[in-house]
């Protein structure tokens, strides 16, 4: 799995940074940085949260099922 921060909708509010700060740092304008591409096992709830509190719905997660084919995983 690997979280995905969309520059075009961001606003940066860093609601993201602050809830998985091991996978998201911010820029110094305040916009997310992502950090680690995999989301570790341990930290996939609280990059599910970082999803769900994005004002602008600008984080998602992307799960890799194989090489060859991902499907964007939507949380609500």
């Amino acid at each position: 799995m690997r979280i995905i921060i969309n520059p075009a909708d961001c606003d940066g509010f860093g609601f993201c940074a602050q809830i998985v700060p091991e996978l998201l740092s911010l820029d110094e304008w305040g916009f997310p940085v992502v950090r680690e591409d995999e989301v570790p096992e341990s930290l996939v709830r609280a990059a599910r949260q970082a999803v769900h509190l994005c004002p602008r719905k600008a984080v998602s997660l992307l799960e890799s099922r194989n090489t060859d084919s991902r499907t964007r995983v939507t949380v609500r």
